[in-house]
């Protein structure tokens, strides 16, 4: 088919606006992924994402033509490519290759921001799926799947571009352009009429993008907000946060294993270059509370992982945990030398919730 010389209007402005949409919260939610202290804005933007997917699919059933599934040429892609080295064929709407570049990034989009609501949930006890976060063992596994997902997704998404700059650039086709303007060059004139149910839709669709932008950096919005609750070891055991509060920090039991805090509680003579003993029945009441909320007895990430790297291993250091070293081998050492820090076991200089079983809060001021 070639040129034509009727301007026919083919992408609605929704249908442009949502692509916009996609490209861009993907993109920025892919960047905010590499910065460990953005975390929420990987987060919000991922939702934004997942609602623009979720209108496109819709769209896609109840929508104008070209933009319909129905609409989509599947077939033909070898002959397609193979028009590459000739005159090359042009659609109206979507060719062969777009079609299926197009069904397999929002099937990955939906995927990856599943597995991504999961993994905030579990990861981070935060969002819709906070109720999940003591479950950290048996949702592991959506951590592999969203890193499959979102880099399988950005792959097929460069694919994807690449065909539309060798489209506009090599073939010197309209299709590019079609996506900004909405319209293209047609022998005929092939425009849509959208009826008035779609315009409604339309309507929604671009206020529920906006809606969810603008709502959804109000951390205390349902689909993000934190769970995280403080505990108060003081009131869960007043001997343990009073005897081993007044020499150093509270450290959360979950945070060794319960054999770990056995051989702690039985040489508190030898505390780490102290003495630190107390009568036989205060040390009792303090190893029945550690092994009560050791990392055995919590489903949390932070225990969970903190006896897969231990293993067998009996150190009482939480500091020589391997876990713990991995978690903070970016950290230049002098870091741990500053006077506002100036230990490895000083979680709290940099970890303000620690005290009260919170990790996940972090003053990375301090860690640069």
């Amino acid at each position: 088919m070639g040129f034509g010389v009727i301007k026919s209007y083919i992408w609605s402005f929704a249908a442009r606006f949502s692509h916009l949409a996609l490209i861009l919260s993907f993109a920025l939610a892919y960047l905010f992924s590499e910065f460990d202290d953005l975390v929420y804005f990987h987060a919000a933007f991922g939702v934004i994402f997942g609602v623009a997917i979720i209108f496109r699919i819709v769209w896609g059933f109840v929508g104008t033509k070209y933009s319909k599934f129905s609409d989509f040429k599947f077939q033909g892609l070898i002959s397609y490519f193979g028009s590459f080295l000739g005159k090359k064929e042009r659609f109206i709407g979507h060719n062969p290759a777009s079609s299926i570049a197009i069904i397999m990034i929002l099937a990955l989009g939906f995927v990856c921001v599943l597995s991504g609501l999961v993994l905030y949930g579990v990861d981070k006890n935060s969002g819709i799926f906070a109720f999940l976060y003591d479950s950290y063992a048996k949702f592991e596994f959506t951590k592999s799947i969203h890193e499959l997902s979102a880099n399988t997704l950005l792959f097929v998404a460069i694919i994807h571009i690449c065909g539309a700059l060798i489209d506009k650039f090599i073939h010197k086709n309209d299709s590019v352009n079609s996506m900004i303007t909405g319209y293209k060059l047609t022998q005929n004139d092939e425009s849509i009429r959208a009826n008035l149910a779609q315009k409604i839709f339309c309507f929604i669709w671009i206020l529920a993008i906006i809606a969810i932008f603008l709502y959804i950096f109000n951390k205390d919005n349902f689909i993000l907000k934190s769970h995280t609750l403080k505990v108060d070891y003081s009131a869960q055991n007043a001997v343990f946060a009073k005897e081993c509060g007044s020499c150093h920090m509270i450290y959360a039991p979950f945070l060794l294993p319960k054999k770990s805090w056995e051989i702690m509680m039985a040489n508190l003579e030898d505390h780490f270059g102290d003495d630190a003993s107390v009568d036989e029945e205060t040390n009792k009441e303090i190893l029945n509370f550690l092994r009560s909320n050791s990392a055995e007895q919590k489903g949390n990430k932070t225990a969970f992982n903190i006896l897969k790297y231990a293993q067998n291993d009996q150190n009482i250091a939480i500091t020589q945990n391997p876990y713990w070293i991995k978690k903070h081998r970016k950290i230049d050492e002098k870091i741990f030398s500053k006077s506002d820090i100036k230990s490895k076991a000083n979680c709290a200089a940099c970890h303000k919730g620690i005290e009260n079983g919170i990790i996940s809060v972090i003053e990375y001021e301090k860690i640069r």
